[in-house]
């Protein structure tokens, strides 16, 4: 299990930096850092590519891209300078009232893979409304872009959190507000996934065979595995050790799942809003979903650079690391 500890000093100058320049950040220890996006509550990278996308959960929040290979960011949608792209796709979104760029707090996200450098990105979205906005993902140029196709919104009550495409053509989005899983396939409506109620789901991802779901159980500091099915019950369950924000496939087929410990509960709360961070450390364990296995290999106290750890996925052999309360670092720490 890898350890680290923190500078003691960020230059604010950091915080002008354009977004396109090389990121030109201290690193601490074996531990460099991608700087830029604020909030980076999670990340997906872009499949072939050398692209990871980012999602900053702020209320004017963005969605951005990190070059692995200099560390360099680039914003995508919406932007500064150029109107969004957009195409809305009636026929499978219809329902959506339409393409808006106010308010984009970004949260979860996740990739549907294509042809050609092409790829659907399933993004949760609050503040101007809640709900799965849906891209298209063009990676053929020199930078990738985004180009609006839809959105699904959510169901009144419903908090969503984290995303995942289905097989079948839809979704799936946890909401940790109702303690449940809720699904979405085109030409129909949201229903609630069997089994998920009172599962209290924050991160997830589905088996490589598409029959079961692995659930990020928050408050339970346990990987919970949920068979899809009408009479589905959830069965496996592996233990981590603390609160697991987001889970994401590793390229071995373990899991990777990142988050947070605290000295209590309520700590939490007051680390995401500056308030004190104090006993506050990120991690990561790898998973393995077979054996039932878990392994730490990521620990770090909270500091200005990663105060509170919310997802982590492998590039190449490092391993990288978002986290929320305003930072504006991505840590990318090797991988033995």
């Amino acid at each position: 299990m890898r350890r680290l500890f923190p500078l003691f000093f960020m230059a604010a100058a950091l915080l002008a930096a354009p977004a396109t320049a090389a990121a030109q950040c201290e690193p601490d220890g074996d531990v460099q850092f991608v700087c830029g996006p604020i909030s980076p509550e999670d990340l997906i990278q872009i499949p072939d590519s050398p692209w990871i996308i980012v999602a900053s959960m702020v209320d004017d929040g963005y969605l951005s891209a990190a070059d692995s290979r200099d560390s360099s960011t680039v914003r995508l949608f919406p932007t500064t300078t150029t109107p969004p792209r957009a195409r809305h796709d009636m026929a499978r979104y219809g329902g959506c009232p339409g393409m808006t760029t106010e308010q984009f707090r970004a949260h979860g996200i996740s990739i549907r893979p294509g042809d050609g450098g092409t790829h659907t990105l399933y993004v949760v979205r609050h503040t101007d409304r809640e709900a799965i906005e849906v891209f298209e993902v063009d990676a053929g140029g020199a930078v990738p872009s985004l180009t609006w196709v839809g959105c699904v919104v959510a169901p009144d009550g419903l908090g969503l959190n984290a995303v995942v495409p289905l097989p079948e053509g839809g979704f799936a989005a946890t909401s940790p507000a109702t303690g449940d899983i809720w699904e979405w396939q085109p030409g129909g409506e949201w229903t609630r996934v069997p089994g998920s109620e009172g599962i209290g789901p924050n991160g997830l991802e589905i088996a490589p065979d598409g029959q079961s779901f692995l659930v990020a159980g928050y408050a339970a500091e346990s990987i919970i595995r949920l068979p899809r099915g009408p009479d589905a019950m959830p069965t496996d369950r592996i233990e981590v050790g603390f609160y697991i924000d987001n889970v994401h496939w590793a390229p071995d087929g373990t899991l990777l799942a990142a988050g947070h410990r605290a000295p209590e509960r309520a700590r939490v709360g007051e680390c995401v809003r500056g308030v004190t961070c104090e006993g506050v450390t990120s991690h990561v364990a790898r998973v393995d979903t077979e054996a039932l296995t878990a392994e730490e290999i990521f620990s770090y106290p909270s500091n200005d650079h990663l105060r509170l750890g919310t997802a982590a996925i492998q590039v190449g052999d490092e391993l990288w690391v978002g986290s929320v309360g305003e930072s504006i670092r991505i840590a990318r720490a090797p991988l033995d």
